[in-house]
């Protein structure tokens, strides 16, 4: 049939999420007032809340100095915190001040959240064998570049 739209392969499908994805952020991130890389450091600082600078500096791939300029921004917008280790006065732990699940701030995970609804929602045998197949793919491209 002519007006039949051909199937999307995987990747087309990886990158269309994607950009679903990135489209969201770039909302969010707008409505914020933040940049990407504010965004993306925020959304790993609330998910591992007491941080510390290196774990963030080696997430993001960026130098030392880049990461105490980001996280003195983020402390000035008061986002984040800094707090000296009980253990080792040397380090600081990096807390977010903000509650990731409320609005504004739920902006930047609003699209995850709803595709994880979606998840919930679909076949649960085949969307485990989609995410098999998937982190087996992904594993293997990531080997195969080393």
């Amino acid at each position: 049939m002519a007006n039949e739209t051909p199937a999307l392969t995987l990747g087309q499908a990886l990158r269309q999420y994607l950009d679903a994805r990135n489209a969201a952020l770039v909302t969010a991130r707008a409505s914020l007032g933040i940049s990407d890389i504010d965004a993306r450091a925020l959304l790993f600082i609330v998910g591992n809340p007491g941080t510390r600078p290196t774990a963030l500096r080696e997430y993001l791939g960026i130098t030392s100095a880049g990461v105490t300029t980001l996280i003195d921004r983020l402390v000035g917008r008061s986002l984040v915190r800094r707090d000296i280790d009980p253990d080792d006065r040397r380090v600081n732990r990096i807390t977010a001040t903000i509650d990731i699940t409320e609005d504004p701030w739920s902006a930047l995970n609003r699209f995850d959240d709803d595709f994880d609804v979606a998840c919930a929602a679909a076949d649960q045998v085949r969307l485990g064998d989609s995410a098999a197949l998937l982190e087996s793919l992904t594993a293997a491209t990531v080997d195969a570049r080393r």
